[in-house]
C-alpha cells in the first residue's frame, strides 16, 4: 500500500522523562536536558539521521524545545534535529517563527519541525493559562490550525508589517517580516496526523507527514499498520492533487529493540509477543496504540519486513527509554542500525 521508501533516515525520538525513581538514570530537568543534548551527540557518531523530541506542558518531561533545539544543533553537524511534535494550541505563531528561524540558522538548516493540534495533557485546557482560547464558534483543534496556518505563512518570509517612519534603527524598503529569516524551513516543517482527513489537510498545506503511534480507530478491524498505510496513502493522494512541486516526507514512530545481549532481554524480552491495542486518548477519540517491536534480530527482521506503514515512509523514528541512560539508549540505536536496518534494505 503506497509507496516503499527503501533507503530510510533513521533518528531517535525522545520524551525526555524525568523522575526519581531508583532505576531511573534521568532524576532531574536537567538531567533530562542534558542527556537528551548528550544523546543525539552520540546518535550522531553512530551514523543515525535524527534527534527528535517530544513537547508536553506541565509534565515531567521535555517542554519548551527551542533552547533544546539551539544546544543540539551547536553540538552536532550532520543529524536532523527536529520535535514530533509541538502543541499549535500553546503558541504565538509569530514569536515561534523567530524562535525556530534562529534555532534553524544555528543549526546550519538541519531543523526539522513536527508540529499538531496536539494531545491530551496534565491539565485541563491547559492552553488558557497560557493566554489562547478559540474564538467564537471554534474549537480547540481549531485553534490549533488557525495557528498552524499563520505560522506556516509567517515562515515564508514575505513582509507585511508597515515600518515606523521614524524607527531606531534604519529599515530596508517595504513592509518589515519577522526576523532571523531562514530559507528553507518552511519546506522542513511536519504535521503529527492520526487519521487520514487531517493527514490530507497536512499535504494542502506543504507539510511532511508525521504519523506516530497512535493513529485514531477507523473502525475497519485492521491491524495498526495497515491503517497507518491508509494516512499516508491519503496524504500523499492529497499531495499530488495540491500540484506541490517537491516530493515530501513522511516519518512512523515505532518502539523496536534488538535483544542482542542480556540486559536487552532483561528489559524488553517479555515485550516482543504483545500486539496492538485499542484505548480513548480523549472523551471522543479511540485510537489504535501500536505494538513494541522487541525480538532477536532476524526474528525483527521478518516482523519489520510486513509492516506496510514503515515500508511507505521515508523516516523511521525510534522511541527510545530515555532513562535508561544516554549509553543504554545509543545501544539500543545502534543495535537496530547494525543488525536491523542494513537486512532490511534501509540502509
Amino acid at each position: 500500500m503506497g509507496e516503499d521508501a527503501g533507503v530510510k533516515k533513521i533518528g531517535f525520538l525522545s520524551f525526555g522523562h524525568w523522575s526519581t525513581a531508583p532505576s531511573s538514570q534521568v532524576r532531574s530537568a536537567s538531567d533530562a536536558l542534558t542527556q537528551s543534548v548528550e544523546l543525539a551527540v552520540r546518535a550522531e557518531e553512530i551514523g543515525a539521521d535524527g534527534a527528535y523530541f517530544r513537547v508536553h506542558h506541565y509534565a515531567r518531561q521535555l517542554g519548551s524545545p527551542f533552547p533544546l533545539l539551539a544546544a543540539v544543533g551547536a553540538r552536532t553537524s550532520r543529524i536532523e534535529i527536529g520535535t514530533a511534535v509541538v502543541d499549535m494550541r500553546y503558541e504565538n505563531p509569530l514569536y515561534m517563527v523567530e524562535d525556530a528561524g534562529a534555532a534553524d540558522l544555528l543549526a546550519g538548516g538541519r531543523l526539522q519541525l513536527g508540529i499538531s493540534r496536539g494531545s491530551p495533557e496534565q491539565v485541563i485546557d491547559g492552553w488558557r493559562y497560557f493566554g489562547y482560547q478559540p474564538a467564537e464558534g471554534e474549537t480547540e483543534a481549531d485553534m490549533a490550525r488557525r495557528h498552524t496556518e499563520v505560522f506556516l505563512q509567517m515562515l515564508e518570509g514575505e513582509g507585511f508589517a508597515q515600518p515606523n517612519p521614524r524607527p531606531m534603527f534604519p529599515n530596508p524598503p517595504g513592509l518589515l517580516r519577522l526576523e532571523p529569516h531562514s530559507p528553507g524551513l518552511r519546506d522542513r516543517i511536519w504535521w503529527g496526523a492520526a487519521s487520514a482527513g487531517t493527514a490530507a489537510w497536512a499535504a494542502g498545506l506543504r507539510m511532511n507527514l508525521m504519523s506516530s503511534t497512535l493513529v485514531a480507530d477507523d473502525a475497519s478491524g485492521d491491524p495498526f499498520h495497515v491503517v497507518q498505510a491508509r494516512h499516508i496513502q491519503a496524504f500523499r493522494e492529497a499531495w499530488q492533487d495540491a500540484g506541490h512541486e517537491r516530493r515530501p516526507r513522511v516519518s512512523v514512530s515505532r518502539s523496536i529493540f534488538a535483544l542482542v545481549n542480556d540486559l536487552d532481554r532483561t528489559y524488553f524480552g517479555q515485550d516482543g509477543g504483545h500486539g496492538d491495542h485499542v484505548g480513548y486518548i480523549d472523551e471522543t477519540m479511540r485510537a489504535i496504540f501500536g505494538r513494541t517491536y522487541a525480538a532477536e534480530p532476524d526474528v525483527l527482521v521478518e516482523q519489520l519486513a510486513e509492516d506496510e506503514a514503515i515500508a511507505a515512509a521515508d523516516t523511521l523514528l525510534l522511541t527510545v527509554p530515555n532513562q535508561l541512560g544516554v549509553d543504554y539508549n545509543a545501544h539500543v540505536i545502534e543495535s537496530v542500525l547494525t543488525h536491523v536496518a542494513p537486512q532490511l534494505g534501509w540502509r
